[in-house]
């Protein structure tokens, strides 16, 4: 996977006084958002899920161990759904996390039009749940999923969960 580099601050404006909600000015160490590209193979899923978990653990975001192991299957779902779904249309994919303050966000995206959305559970199927699943990760843990359009034409995938900096 290629890194594109460090963009920047993706937190919200904090409007009020900094002492107030008691964080320094600027942003924290960890926060950024950085992007990766990788082909629309089997192979990327694993390569997107570990280039994550590494980003994570170098940046030393502040994570707790059950929202990261959420984040990275949220990430291999997103992947494998491109995979799957879009390779056809889309040879490439990117990833992308944005770390704020009190949020960590992962999305993917490709340049197929198609809008997915999330199945119901059908016992007799063996796959096509992984929206669904991404979606129940997001809810459990405060956060949330969306599908949006690109202005090329194709989508990106997201979910943004909360982050309790100081929780290891």
């Amino acid at each position: 996977m290629d890194n594109l580099g460090r963009g920047s601050d993706p937190s919200p404006e904090v409007g009020g006084d900094v002492t107030a909600d008691r964080r320094p000015p600027g942003p924290l160490p960890y926060e950024g958002v950085w992007r990766f590209t990788a082909p629309a193979i089997d192979s990327s899923v694993p390569q997107a899920r570990h280039a994550v978990r590494d980003l994570l653990i170098r940046q030393a975001v502040p994570a707790s161990d059950d929202l990261v192991q959420g984040l990275l299957l949220i990430v291999s779902e997103l992947v494998t759904n491109a995979v799957r779904h879009a390779a056809l249309l889309s040879p490439m994919l990117a990833v992308e996390v944005a770390v704020g303050a009190e949020w960590l966000r992962v999305s993917v995206e490709d340049n197929h039009p198609y809008r997915p959305t999330a199945l119901e559970a059908d016992h007799g199927q063996t796959g096509g749940r992984g929206l669904l699943l991404v979606r129940e990760i997001a809810r459990e843990s405060g956060g949330v999923c969306d599908v949006e359009h690109t202005a090329s034409g194709g989508k990106v995938i997201w979910a943004a969960l909360p982050l309790t900096p100081g929780v290891l």
